[in-house]
Order: C-alpha cells, then sequence, then structure tokens
C-alpha cells in the first residue's frame, strides 16, 4: 500500500547514497519528489533515473537555498516531506583542524541544514515532516570526526528545539543517526583506498551485527517518519546502526 500518495517530498543531496534511496522509497510510497544536489550533470543523472524532477542547490549557500524553496514554491506549491540529507564528512585529528575544514563541514551539515528548514517553513504544509539526517558520530567520540561530530550533535539539538516551536502547526521534525552505512560518501575523504578498506574491515567488526547499514535500511526509517504512522513522533532521534551505539567498545 502507497502510503505518501498526494505527498510533496524534498530530499536535499538526493543524487547518491542515502539521499538517492530515500528518494526512490518516497516514490515508490506514492509520493511527488524533488532532488537537489550540488552537480548539476550527478543531479540530473540521477533524476532520469529515478524519474523524479532534479535541481541544483548548494546549500552552503543561503542564496542558492531561497532559488530552491521559490522554485520549488511555483511548480509544487506546498511540500510534506523534507528529508535534510545533504552533508559531507572531512576526517582531521584535533591539532590539525583547519578553519577552511570548519567552515566548509560545519557551513553544510549544520548551517545549510538549518537554514534549509528555516527558509522552507514557509511552504511547508501544517502537518508536514522534516527528517535531518544526523549520525551516531554526535555521541561516539571517534577519532578524526570532531568536527563532523560537532555538526550532527548541533544538528539534534536545533532538531529538539524546533520540534516544540513547530508543535503548534503540527510540524513533526525528527533526526536519524545512521551507523556505518556504504555510501560514496567515505570515497571522498582524501583517504586512499587501502586506508579506506582497512577503516571499513575495522569499523565493520566494532557493529554488533557485523555490517554495514545499506542506503535502503535508512530509506525505510525516513518513510516511516515521513508518513502518518509516525504521526505522533518528534523532536525524537532513531539510532539505526546495527548496535555500535549501545556496545562501543565491542572489537
Amino acid at each position: 500500500m502507497s502510503k505518501l500518495n498526494g505527498k510533496v517530498a524534498v530530499v536535499t543531496g538526493g543524487n547518491s547514497g542515502i539521499g538517492y534511496a530515500t528518494a526512490k522509497e518516497l516514490k515508490e510510497q506514492g509520493a511527488t519528489v524533488i532532488i537537489t544536489g550540488r552537480s548539476h550533470e550527478k543531479v540530473q543523472l540521477a533524476a532520469e533515473e529515478l524519474n523524479v524532477k532534479g535541481l541544483v542547490a548548494d546549500v552552503e549557500h543561503l542564496s542558492a537555498i531561497d532559488n530552491l524553496v521559490d522554485e520549488v514554491g511555483k511548480s509544487y506549491g506546498k511540500v510534506d516531506i523534507l528529508f535534510v540529507n545533504a552533508g559531507i564528512f572531512l576526517p582531521a585529528p584535533v591539532g590539525q583542524i583547519s578553519e577552511e575544514m570548519f567552515d566548509h563541514q560545519m557551513g553544510i551539515n549544520f548551517k545549510g541544514a538549518l537554514f534549509t528548514t528555516e527558509k522552507f517553513l514557509p511552504i511547508l504544509n501544517n502537518g508536514a515532516s522534516i527528517i535531518n539526517l544526523s549520525s551516531v558520530n554526535a555521541y561516539t567520540g571517534m577519532p578524526n570526526t570532531a568536527v563532523y561530530a560537532a555538526s550532527k550533535a548541533a544538528l539534534n539539538s536545533y532538531t529538539r528545539t524546533a520540534a516544540t516551536e513547530l508543535a503548534p502547526r503540527k510540524i513533526r521534525i525528527n533526526s536519524v543517526n545512521p551507523g556505518p552505512v556504504s555510501t560514496p560518501i567515505f570515497g571522498k575523504t582524501g583517504m586512499e583506498e587501502e586506508q579506506l578498506n582497512g577503516f571499513a574491515e575495522a569499523m565493520q567488526n566494532r557493529v554488533p551485527l557485523k555490517r554495514f547499514g545499506q542506503p535502503e535500511d535508512i530509506a525505510k526509517l525516513v518513510s516511516f517518519l515521513a508518513s502518518d504512522d509516525a504521526s505522533f513522533i518528534t523532536g525524537s532521534e532513531y539510532n539505526i546502526d546495527g548496535g555500535i551505539n549501545i556496545n562501543p567498545l565491542l572489537s
């Protein structure tokens, strides 16, 4: 049964990974889906594959979010589902964090995410659902993730406060905290393939379920939170991590 018939959904960073899988799932559940991304070529390719609308928007620039909201509003009117998914992961150890890396990561993961919600609010229907893609890294203290983790912890804090303030409009806002998921984000870190493979093996061994998550695993949870089945859920965080956060010392 299609639970999202008649709904309009926007997925930022929808051209790959979790965003792509979620756009596919939301469409299969009956929603009209718009995906965004920074690369015109990648967005258009993904949009064609998914048979959805693709719009270019770099959420690090607030003017781009303004343009996105204007275009969505003119073409689709109101929005029912907003999946704030766009994000980057740039590892660096404490003591070697540059201002440029800090600004870039915070600019997309926190500032960009926050203002995506802020600027979409005027065209969100009352009763809409906002889902923020966060990470269990907000809590794990994993080496080399200080700025990334801080950006996600900040997003979760914003989510809780926004849930209280948006409740009069019956707008629900929740965070999804994935653990390690097989997505292209790791390939964009600048790590060598051998490093990546070693990192992946070590990480997988720490997951009680002994596997990485798949983007489709996260998509199913986002689809649930977007639906009326989750109508009494707001201000919540959902760890979807194979158990890594409840047993972080497992080797």
